[in-house]
């Protein structure tokens, strides 16, 4: 099986909405925008995009857009729950419309034990000949993906890559060093991005680049290529975005810019809610700082 290599810059796409309804035009511009900037892959339908809120209609809507302008980057499409039944329908839903990889999270709420997490992330493995990409945010699921749990998984085929985002910087190290050739580590803290990546892991997974995705691919590319001095300048200036991104819940900072720079509508669905006024005028003079508007 040839594996998908994932380096680089990816972006987690959110979702637009209009008067609650899923605005596909603003997400076909979005992401029209992000293959312009040069971005290395795309990730709809994670967390950032709302979609526990989303119909089975709209995630595949969404996907098939996504498909038809991403101009052939990769897709890694989110797809876990906390259930496997529920995960594997989901995989099976959205297969056959443009997915290259599942981005599946570590089950939230059940608390598994490793073992558990090791066993479900097998069998959902063995239940697609699509890759699978780890995702491990303790802060949103209740519980870590260890070390070993990962390098375990990390020897199973179609298995390619983790998104960490434990901010565990030991942890992540440990998996970067140890993993076996192919198996590739991605940030799932733009604020890690630099650390991360100088210490061999492979990219990012970002939510400022929905509305910086040429600077962050400035970044990633200066990391990449040695030029530390660049890359720390870029971090530092990019540092008070990654801060900002989430003085409220995940995505509701990022909408609030991306409609300050007009290009979608500040609108979230149940249970999140619009930025609040002084985290709206947050993000505009953030943005303001880095000269976009």
């Amino acid at each position: 099986m040839n594996r998908l290599l994932l380096t680089g810059c990816g972006t987690a796409l959110l979702t637009p909405f209009k008067n609650n309804e899923v605005d596909y035009q603003a997400f076909a511009a979005s992401v029209e925008r992000q293959v312009e900037s040069g971005i290395n892959f795309l990730v709809p339908l994670g967390s950032t995009a709302e979609t526990p809120c989303l119909d089975d209609e709209e995630r595949i809507n969404l996907l098939e857009c996504c498909r038809e302008h991403a101009h052939g980057l990769p897709l890694v499409v989110g797809a876990g729950t906390n259930s496997f039944v529920h995960t594997v329908k989901n995989m099976k839903l959205l297969d056959s419309h443009g997915v290259d990889a599942f981005l599946i999270v570590v089950p939230y709420y059940n608390k598994p034990t490793q073992e558990g997490l090791y066993q479900y992330f097998k069998e959902i493995a063995q239940s697609t000949s699509k890759d699978i990409v780890l995702y491990n945010v303790p802060g949103r699921t209740g519980v870590n993906l260890a070390t070993e749990t990962t390098l375990r998984l990390a020897e199973i085929d179609n298995i390619i890559a983790i998104k960490e985002a434990s901010s565990n910087y030991q942890q992540i190290s440990e998996i970067i060093c140890n993993a076996p050739a192919g198996f590739t580590v991605l940030s799932g803290n733009d604020n890690e991005t630099l650390s991360l990546i100088a210490s061999g892991a492979h990219g990012v997974i970002s939510v400022a680049s929905n509305i910086v995705p040429s600077l962050m691919m400035e970044l990633v590319n200066a990391i990449r290529n040695g030029n530390l001095i660049k890359a720390r300048n870029l971090h530092f200036k990019l540092m008070p975005l990654f801060k900002n991104c989430f003085v409220e819940s995940n995505p509701i900072p990022a909408k609030a810019a991306m409609h300050a720079l007009g290009l979608m509508d500040n609108s979230l669905r149940s249970p999140l809610t619009p930025a609040s006024e002084s985290t709206y005028q947050l993000m505009v003079d953030t943005l303001r700082q880095l000269d976009m508007l």
